[in-house]
C-alpha cells in the first residue's frame, strides 16, 4: 500500500476524480480517499511515480 499526502482536495467530486484517474491507468488498483487528512492510499501494480504524476495530472498537489 502507498499512502500520498495531497492538497486541493475537498469534495466528493475531487474524490471520484483521483480514484477514477487512477484506476484509468490500473483498473484493479485499489484506492481510498479520506478528504479529513488529505490522504490517498493506493495498491496498485503503477509505480509512485506514476500514481504521483496521475494525481498532478488531475490538478491537485502531492507533497
Amino acid at each position: 500500500m502507498q499512502a500520498f499526502k495531497v492538497s486541493g482536495m475537498t469534495c466528493g467530486h475531487c474524490e471520484r476524480a483521483v480514484i477514477n484517474a487512477i484506476k484509468a491507468r490500473d483498473a484493479e488498483a485499489q484506492v481510498k480517499v479520506d478528504l479529513d487528512s488529505g490522504s490517498v492510499q493506493v495498491e496498485s501494480v503503477l509505480s509512485e511515480a506514476v500514481i504521483r504524476e496521475v494525481i498532478e495530472e488531475e490538478g491537485y498537489k502531492v507533497g
